[in-house]
């Protein structure tokens, strides 16, 4: 039976030209900077993204937990919004580990947080308050539809973090998503940022990796912090041949995925039950509802699922579909027509 996985990005599988760099790369002992191949692809990362250092960690998680720890210290509070995806699905890592404090404003539905939230929600220079000391944005927003943030909007909060003092972290785990999307480069969104991170995971379609950027002191003291996180791998040359190609074959391709993920939100905007605003869908991630009493996100999910199509349920009437390179044109017809079978 065909199968087409819409469930995430991340279930994409390493392209031939990933699996023929791994076997072949060159590599060293990474802790002791040795790795060529580790040390190529901080290289590439750090000039794509405009800061004078990269660094190669684990998965996008470890990456936004070694950012925050590397900047941040035991009692200060970082502002975020209340969707964001370190909140609502890294455990509080810095939390946990750092003592650092979360403090949320809303995100609004395009995944801003608008700056006077911001600046209301910094701390005043005061012994009895804590030390705000970090805004941090996620780039795409995964949650609020995976829109992306321009730069118009990334200039205006890198002004008030300068103002204050603050740092500003940028969680971009889609971020040449986000390029793609509003016609800039990566470099661009990201110019006003102090640490930003991207996964090579996701829509790149790399087996692992994410990679994290900023200024040459700030990536010597975050190998510090990946070190005591237990991220210090060592011939992971084998690892980043695979982001080295996705860097340099997968990027360009991305609008094909966006591409998708509007013909897939406008068949089922045609289809009854199903609610979905598909002028909201600007990169590869798909929300939509259903609305058909005594049909649950996990039952559809299931039915989808036995017909080959597989997407994500949000209970108790939600979902997400994400499109990636596995997925083409003619398989968002299939997957639609089989959601047409199910619900008619």
């Amino acid at each position: 039976m065909r199968t087409i996985d819409l469930r995430s990005d991340t279930i994409t599988q390493p392209t031939e030209a990933m699996r023929k760099a791994m076997s072949s790369a060159t590599v060293g002992d990474d802790v002791f900077g040795e790795d060529p191949t580790v040390n190529r692809l901080e290289e590439m990362a750090a000039e794509m993204l405009g800061k004078e250092a990269g660094l190669f960690v684990a998965s996008g998680t470890m990456g936004n937990l070694v950012c925050q720890l590397a900047q941040c210290a035991r009692g200060d509070e970082i502002i975020l919004g209340d969707k964001a995806h370190i909140l609502t699905s890294e455990q509080c890592g810095a939390s946990t580990l750092g003592g650092i404090s979360l403090r949320t404003v809303p995100n609004q539905p395009d995944g801003k947080i608008l700056p006077e939230h911001i600046e209301d929600a910094v701390r005043p220079q005061n012994i009895h308050c804590t030390r705000t000391r970090m805004i941090a944005l996620e780039n795409t927003h995964n949650i609020c539809n995976g829109s992306p943030l321009d730069t118009a909007y990334m200039d205006t909060v890198g002004e008030i973090a300068r103002r204050h003092g603050l740092k500003l972290h940028v969680d971009g785990a889609r971020i040449f998503n986000a390029a793609a999307a509003v016609g800039v480069s990566a470099a661009e969104l990201a110019k006003q940022a102090d640490s930003v991170t991207f996964c090579l995971s996701k829509g790149l379609a790399a087996p692992v990796g994410s990679m994290v950027c900023g200024s040459a002191d700030f990536i010597a003291e975050s190998r510090r912090v990946r070190k005591v996180l237990g991220g210090g791998m060592r011939q992971a040359g084998i690892l980043a041949a695979a982001g080295i190609t996705a860097l340099t074959e997968m990027v360009d391709r991305l609008g094909e995925d966006h591409a998708n993920a509007k013909k897939l939100a406008m068949g089922l905007a045609e289809i009854g039950d199903i609610i979905i605003d598909p002028d909201q869908i600007k990169t590869d991630i798909v929300f939509f509802e259903i609305n058909r009493a005594g049909l649950t996100a996990e039952a559809l999910a299931e039915q989808l699922k036995a017909e080959g199509v597989k997407v994500g349920p949000k209970p108790p009437n939600k979902f997400r579909a994400v499109t990636n390179y596995h997925v083409s044109s003619e398989d968002i017809d299939h997957a639609l027509g089989v959601f047409r079978k199910v619900l008619g």
